[in-house]
């Protein structure tokens, strides 16, 4: 069981644009790998019990959206730590239309 559970953890870390994907990639610079794939494998367990002892579906979102109040929290991250290197930064909107 623990193989198998090992290999299908590698599929859905390494499949694309993809809730696991993003686990392993979020755990795996603090944790190392294999402690991030077993995260992958556990957080897979849970989602496997609740499909079948629920009888739910489950739906692959696909990419994360950032809302508005995460995007927020990320701006002002970014500020403090460039702030702690020495930048001032000002931050002004994009012009309509431009990227």
């Amino acid at each position: 069981m623990r193989r198998i559970l090992n290999q299908i953890a590698w599929a859905a870390a390494r499949s694309k644009d993809t809730h696991f994907q993003r686990l392993f990639r979020r755990f795996m610079p603090r944790m190392g790998i294999q402690k991030a794939l077993w995260a992958v494998a556990h957080h897979l367990l849970r989602v496997l019990w609740k499909i079948l002892h629920h009888g739910v579906r489950y739906i692959e979102y696909g990419p994360l959206r950032l809302d508005p109040a995460t995007a927020h929290k990320r701006k002002l991250r970014l500020l403090r730590e460039f702030r702690k290197l020495g930048y001032s930064v000002q931050l002004t909107p994009l012009p309509c239309g431009g990227v």
